[in-house]
């Protein structure tokens, strides 16, 4: 069975660790099950996506959509944001390292951005509590100084649109979400 826990840097973000079950003909683990994570809303849509080395995607959130992150092939590392209003860890960050042999999903609640930094060529898989809606796709900028994340790469290849993103300070509150403990 798989090892699941809150994590203590951000509440409502959980760290999944899957049982992995290996032989001579390669492995096999379970990636998600709804009764690890029983509070959170159905799994609606499922996304893959690939990155070459140095692509940092993020930071993104969303108000009405949480995701898990699971990592098939490569090494990422993954920062997250708490960017809820009222939430005890507002506006502090946490970095963890998925795939390259750390077989570990990540529950990411609405409101903590997440993105994350691919040291190799990377295939991610995520699950999402909401189908695509263009009007919930929301950011922060991946460099932003108050938050003090250090990345593996100081000159990524980013998106456009996350070259565009604001600082949180310059989020208006109507665009985060306020925490609900």
């Amino acid at each position: 069975m798989a090892d699941v826990v809150e994590s203590t840097e951000i509440p409502g973000v959980w760290l999944i660790r899957p049982e992995v079950h290996s032989d001579d003909r390669g492995r096999f683990l379970e990636t998600y099950r709804s009764s690890w994570l029983p509070f959170a809303a159905p799994m609606l849509q499922g996304n893959r996506s690939d990155s070459s080395p140095k692509v940092l995607r993020g930071l993104h959130y969303h108000r009405r959509q949480a995701d898990l992150w699971f990592v098939q092939r490569g090494k990422v590392t993954t920062v997250l944001v708490d960017t809820r209003i009222g939430s005890p860890t507002e506006g502090k960050h946490t970095t963890l390292q998925q795939g390259g042999g750390e077989d570990l999903a990540i529950y990411i609640p609405e409101g903590v951005a997440h993105g994350f930094y691919a040291h190799d060529d990377v295939i991610m898989t995520y699950l999402v509590t909401g189908e695509y809606d263009g009007s919930d796709e929301l950011g922060i900028a991946w460099n932003d100084p108050d938050l003090g994340i250090s990345w593996p790469e100081e000159e990524p290849i980013l998106s456009e649109r996350d070259k565009e993103n604001p600082r949180l300070a310059d989020v208006p509150a109507d665009r985060r979400v306020p925490y609900t403990g």
